[in-house]
């Protein structure tokens, strides 16, 4: 398993002792995914700049982008021109497209 970047000391320590358990066979992976996605870090702001290019990288339009996101053609509009901002889940799947490629999501 891959450690997970925190903000705190004390989530850092138990991550390390779950991994610890993990490598000893007392928790199972399930449980260490689970355990891993709460020791997350947040997610770095997505600037307007670079979700266009992040669209125009994968060569969607911004209909198409939005279906892939499941937002609207609108929305993603006024990411790119700075008047929203993405968040939540939004923002999870910017990030998700940017490291793994769009072929993820399809």
């Amino acid at each position: 398993m891959t450690r997970a970047q925190s903000t705190s000391r004390i989530l850092d320590e138990a991550h390390e002792t779950a991994q610890d358990f993990h490598a000893a066979g007392f928790i199972d992976a399930r449980r260490m995914r689970a355990f891993d996605a709460l020791c997350l870090g947040p997610i770095a702001e997505w600037p307007p700049e670079r979700i266009r290019e992040l669209r125009s990288r994968h060569q969607l339009s911004q209909v198409v982008f939005a279906s892939v996101l499941n937002t609207s053609a609108s929305t993603v509009r006024q990411w790119e021109i700075g008047a929203k901002r993405p968040s939540g889940p939004s923002l999870k799947l910017l990030d998700l497209i940017d490291r793994k490629g769009l072929e993820v999501l399809l």
